[in-house]
This record gives C-alpha cells, structure tokens and sequence, in this order.
C-alpha cells in the first residue's frame, strides 16, 4: 500500500528538458539566454561572496521588490519575489486551489501548471488552443479558481493580445495568471492588467531575458490584496541572498538585459527565415525560441533524434497539436548555423 496522498500517487511529475551530461552539445532544447548576464551583476554577488552568507537572507527580497515596483510603476507592496517563476506558481496553487477546484488552462501549454495542480489535487479544466494558437472559447467560462494564460506561450512563442486577457479576466470566476515569462522578448505585455483588474496577477522571470536560470528568481505583480494573502503562503525565506542581489543588480542595468534580448529577436528572425525556406512552417513567436512545424511527410522526431546523434539538442514533443514540430531555442548566431547545417545534412540523407 502506498503512503503517498492518492493525487501525488497517480500523477506524473514534470519533465524538464535534457540537460547532457557529456561536453560539446549545442543545447537549445531549454529556452536558456545564449548571452551571459549583466557584468554588474556578477560585480554584485562578486561583492556579497562571503562571510555574509552565514546571515538569513531578506525574507522579502526587498531590494528586488523595490525596484520591480519602480519598473512597473506600482507599489512595493503589489510586488511579491519569488525562486523563480515556478515558486511563485507553487504559491498560487496552494493559495487558492482546495482539493477538487478546476484549474483551467489551454493546451499545449508549460506542463509545470497542471503538476501542480495535481500537488494540490485540482481538477484539470483544459481545453485545446486553436490551431492559429488563439484562446478557445471554452476557456471564458466561471468555476475555476485558478486559470493560467503564458503570454507569449510555450511552446508555440504567440502571444494572447490583450484586449482578450482583459475579456478572460471579466468572464472568470477566480484569478488570472498571466505568466510573462518570455515577454521581454515580444513586442507588447499585459502588465496593466495586473492594476486594471482585482483578480489578475502577472508573472515575471530572471532566468530568460535576464540570463540567471542558475539563480532562480522571478516576481508576481497583482493587487494589495491578493499579494498580502500569497505572503501568508510563501516559505520564511524563499530567495536566498544571492539571487536577491543578482537581480537587484539586474534591473539596475536594464539597458543589458535590453541589447542582449534584441540580439536574440534579431537571430530569432534569421532562424525563422532559414527554417521557413527548408518547407518548415514556423509560429510568429515572441519568445527566445521557435516552434517550427515538418514538412509533407517529414518526421519531426525523427530530425530531433538525427539532430541529438550530431550533438544538437532541440526540443520534441510527442503529444497533440505539436507531435509534428520542434522547438528549437534561439542560441548565438555560431549555435544557430551549426543547427541548419547539421538539418540540412540530414535532409538530403
């Protein structure tokens, strides 16, 4: 007889990307920024290596706080920090899904939100998206406590317009989660909304267009209320000190972040561009990746599993509306180059 709770014995657990084990990958199945972070930021943590570790760290990451109400034009107090985006995922779901409430997403989507879900022993309330990647109807519906929109979404890179996140956010019942942590790499975000609307709260991420994945640190943008109630639910000290000083630093040097993600939508173009004229039909992405659709009779599996063999790792997955693509991470220019090429060894066999 087990001794885990029923919903954690039944349910899969997430499944990240491929991390290889042996040198000389050209790795671009995990939407990692292929440029490093700010110098500023490795002068701050430079600076705080050391006997100052022995301390607790700010319980809430107040400099980060500080400074992401000062970007968004909103109070400290509507910012909540968190270890990474998926922390503050955690946090929602324990602040507001009791065992047998919907969460209800569309799909394909981050698969990270319904395992938590799961933990909590939620009930999936999903729906497909569109084959242009458009919100389905059966998404504005109440009963929900939670329902999750990523904006640009992953896999596909397409953004949800705003004007219909406003509409999701007046037709559900419970909160919005628009998860944004790709936006730094699109034209437009929904961070208004998290001022315009009671029930919204926004997500952002270090570890895409900030560079610090190995940091973990992301912050929520919602209202007074729904931020004091989530840090009744957050742990004592759930950013440790240096990922805390890495994006102070970070969102003090926003002008890096900035040149370092333009270099990325500008491969990003090439990398549509190259893949479109092989036959691929690739999404109007806004994110650091692409998800490109195989040709006629093509095999997309057969490509990532002929790319992996010439030590290029790309992203698969065998599930539906998306079992026909890859998604390939936009890497530097070199990275890039040596992916078409090795694409275009395997096309002509």
């Amino acid at each position: 007889m087990s001794l885990f709770r029923p919903a954690i014995e039944s349910m899969s657990g997430y499944t990240p990307g491929e991390q290889p084990q042996e040198a000389g990958f050209v790795k671009l199945n995990t939407n990692e920024n292929p440029y490093p972070p700010s110098p500023a930021v490795l002068d701050a943590l430079r600076e705080w290596i050391g006997p100052k570790l022995r301390l607790y760290p700010d319980p809430l990451a107040s400099a980060v706080r500080e400074r992401a109400a000062r970007r968004h034009g909103v109070t400290p107090d509507r910012v909540l920090v968190g270890n990474g985006s998926d922390d503050l995922l955690t946090i929602v779901m324990r602040s507001f899904v009791d065992p047998g409430q919907a969460v209800a997403y569309a799909t394909p989507t981050y698969s990270l939100y319904g395992v938590l879900a799961g933990i909590q022993g939620g009930v999936l309330r999903t729906a497909p998206y569109t084959r242009e990647f458009t919100l389905p109807e059966a998404l504005f519906a109440p009963g929900a406590a939670v329902t999750l929109v990523a904006s640009p979404n992953s896999p596909s890179g397409t953004v949800t317009p705003i004007a219909e996140l406003r509409r999701l956010a007046r037709a559900v019942s419970g909160v919005l989660v628009v998860d944004e942590a790709y936006v730094d790499f699109a034209e437009t975000d929904c961070m208004s909304l998290a001022s315009e609307a009671e029930n919204v709260i926004v997500l952002r991420s270090f570890s895409k267009s900030f560079a610090l994945c190995g940091l973990r640190l992301g912050y929520a943008v919602a209202s007074r209320a729904l931020i004091a109630g989530m840090m009744k639910v957050k742990d004592s000290y759930n950013v440790n000190r240096l990922a805390a000083v890495a994006g102070a630093a970070a969102l003090d040097d926003m002008g890096w972040m900035r040149s370092s993600a333009e270099k990325v939508k500008a491969t990003r173009r090439r990398l549509t561009e190259a893949l479109e004229g092989m036959g691929w039909f690739v999404y109007p992405s806004q994110a650091n990746f692409v998800l490109a659709r195989a040709p006629g009779s093509v095999s997309a599996k057969a490509v990532y599993e002929g790319l992996k063999a010439k030590k290029v790792l790309v992203r698969y997955f065998a599930q539906p509306m998306i079992d026909d693509c890859l998604r390939i991470s936009v890497g530097t220019d070199e990275e890039i180059d040596t992916l078409l090429r090795r694409m275009k060894e395997l096309a002509a066999g």
